[in-house]
C-alpha cells in the first residue's frame, strides 16, 4: 500500500514538473506574439504546438491551412527547436 502511495507521489511531481514547464514555454512564446497583427497565424501555432509533443511541416500546413514555405516562416519566427535532426521531414518541439 505505502509502495503504491510513494507511486502516484512520485508521478504527480513529475506531471507538475511538466506542466511548470509548458507554462514557461507558453509564456516565452507568447511574448513573442506581441505587436502582431490580429490575422496572424502565429497564436494557433503556439495552440498546436502546446497541444502536442511534435509537430510536422505538413501537420502545421493541415491545421493553419497555411503553405510550406508559410508553416516554416511561422516555425522560424517562433523560434520552436527542431527534434529531428534532419534536413528533410523536420518536425519542431517545445524545448
Amino acid at each position: 500500500m505505502l509502495a503504491s502511495v510513494d507511486a502516484i507521489h512520485d508521478a504527480a511531481l513529475v506531471g507538475l514538473k511538466e506542466h511548470d514547464r509548458l507554462v514557461l514555454a507558453r509564456n516565452q512564446m507568447e511574448r513573442r506574439l506581441k505587436q502582431r497583427r490580429a490575422n496572424s497565424k502565429l497564436p494557433d501555432l503556439v495552440e498546436l504546438v502546446l497541444s502536442r509533443p511534435i509537430v510536422s511541416t505538413s501537420l502545421i500546413q493541415d491545421k493553419l491551412k497555411v503553405t510550406k514555405q508559410g508553416a516554416l516562416n511561422l516555425v522560424g519566427e517562433l523560434g520552436l527547436r527542431e527534434m529531428t535532426g534532419r534536413g528533410r521531414f523536420r518536425a519542431w518541439g517545445v524545448i
